[in-house]
């Protein structure tokens, strides 16, 4: 019972936390058994969407919001080939383009993919409600000074039901929005620019470069990190 969820508490990691934190651990061989109770190494393209709350980490099982999993490269991505992303009973689509994870300090740390799952078989699916973000970690080894490249290893993986509410993953109370909205009301996002490209080359990273075209100042929606378990507020 000890290492049980406190009523009122529950897994909320900010992006940058799932990346810097979480995802760099994984690739570096730092997890453990406390980490995979929580985030549990799946290939989540294996698995329908509707059992993945039921595999999800013994300490999030109870979340009816968002599961989290470390996926692992596939045999066929790791050749040169293109993932499979197929099901028994659909398919999971990318949307729009993948976009840039910051750190606090306004540093580039990941990408992340969002994609949409579809029933049936594809280009004639049926849109569903269950959909991804796919982090994957940029190559710190590599000189900052050329094109950032992807760690492949394992990717980490947020997947969700849309219920269109805009604080769908926000539970924190209300004040604390507010208070956050006043300290960024003044931070400028620039315009941000990348593509994600496959290299003719085999690396030991996968051979995906991101060619960057950015020019930035300040990034806001990061808070202060918090490592622990959030409470929940209630109305």
């Amino acid at each position: 019972m000890a290492d049980e969820i406190t009523i009122g508490f529950r897994f909320y990691p900010t992006e940058e936390e799932l990346v810097a934190f979480y995802l760099r651990n994984q690739l570096e061989g730092r997890s453990d058994d406390s980490m995979h109770r929580v985030i549990p190494v799946l290939d989540v393209f294996e698995v329908e969407p509707s059992h993945l709350p039921n595999v999800a980490g013994v300490r999030c099982r109870g979340d009816a919001e968002q599961w989290f999993f470390f996926v692992p490269r596939q045999e066929r991505e790791a050749r040169g080939g293109r993932p499979s992303r197929t099901t028994g009973s659909g398919y999971w689509k990318a949307t729009g383009s993948p976009g840039p994870v910051f750190s606090n300090d306004n540093r580039m740390i990941g990408v992340k993919k969002t994609m949409v799952f579809y029933t049936g078989k594809a280009p004639t699916g049926r849109k569903t409600k269950w959909k991804m973000n796919e982090y994957k970690a940029v190559d710190e080894t590599v000189n900052a000074s050329t094109i950032p490249k992807l760690r492949h290893e394992f990717s980490l993986c947020r997947v969700y039901i849309t219920t269109g509410s805009s604080r769908a993953f926000d539970r924190r109370p209300v004040e604390v929005l507010q208070t956050e909205r006043m300290l960024t009301s003044d931070v400028a996002v620039a315009e941000t620019s990348f593509r994600v490209e496959s290299s003719p080359e085999t690396s030991i990273s996968g051979g995906e470069h991101i060619d960057l075209s950015m020019s930035t100042e300040l990034v806001d929606g990061l808070t202060e990190p918090i490592w622990e378990w959030e409470q929940l507020s209630w109305p």
